[in-house]
Order: C-alpha cells, then structure tokens, then sequence
C-alpha cells in the first residue's frame, strides 16, 4: 500500500478549494487531469457528500465524496478496476493568516490486482512527483477559475 503526501498553498480560499473538488459538471478535466469527462458519472449527490465514477486511461474509481467538514474533503475508494482496501484521497484545507490556504492532500493506494499494485509501487515512488504536478495545476485552475469570478464580479 502507497500512501503520499503533498501539500501546495493557494490564493483561494478553503470554500473556492471546495468547491472546484466536488464541481463534477462537464470540463472537470481542466481541473483535474485524471477525471476525463467521458469516465465521469454521478450517481448521488447531496448536501455535503457525492457518489462519483471518475478515472482516465483505463484506470477509474467510484468514490464517496464527503465534504461535510468545510476544510476537508475525504474521497474513499468504494469500487475501482485497479484500487481496493483503504484507497481514497483526503484533501486538509487550513486558511492562514495571509489570506492563503495550505492544502494538504493524502493519498492512499492500495492495488486490488496485479495491474493496481504496480501502479500503486510506482505511485509510492517516482508517480509522486506526477502527483505533485497534477496538484500544482488543480491548485492554478481553481485560483484561474476564482480569478474570473472575482474579476467578472467587479464588472
């Protein structure tokens, strides 16, 4: 089992931050490049919580979104063609002081079959840095998306 850290700190606030997560309308793959339109599909949604397929390349989950907590959001796994036991993805927003919000994400992977541990050895190890990568662009779509309301607002 797999478990990385990454952190980033964002101009957005924790309730922009939260709000571009549980977005799961038409063009999430701008905001997240491993949840192609064509794998997305929500099954339930609700007041704080979502249940939601999303993937890319072969590879897709179904996660219960949980946002309750309006500085967290936790993603367990509940069904996935590569992911199984405790997999899922918890993002920790914390507001500082300077009107930044640390983001701090934990990502768990657990390979269910052959093809799931690999991509979970290599998530441990050198897919990190693609991990941080993705991160680093959610984090300027949403501070780009953000931008664009609060400029359109002053219109």
């Amino acid at each position: 089992m797999a478990t990385i850290h990454l952190k980033q700190t964002t101009t957005a606030t924790p309730e922009q931050f939260v709000a571009g997560l549980t977005d799961f309308g038409p063009g999430r793959s701008k905001l997240f490049g491993n949840s192609a339109d064509e794998y997305l599909k929500v099954h339930d949604q609700g007041p704080g919580q979502a249940d939601v397929t999303e993937g890319s390349r072969g590879v897709w989950e179904r996660l219960h979104y949980d946002w309750s907590d309006p500085n967290r959001v936790v993603m367990t796994t509940t069904d996935s063609n590569v992911w199984g036991g405790g997999s899922g993805w918890t993002y920790t927003l914390t507001r500082q002081p300077n009107r930044t919000t640390d983001v701090e994400v934990v990502v768990v992977r657990e390979g269910k079959n052959l093809k799931g541990r690999v991509i979970g050895i290599l998530a441990g190890t050198i897919g990190k840095r693609t991990l941080e990568k993705g991160l680093g662009k959610t984090v300027k779509a949403i501070e780009a998306r953000n931008d664009g309301a609060s400029a359109a607002e002053l219109n």
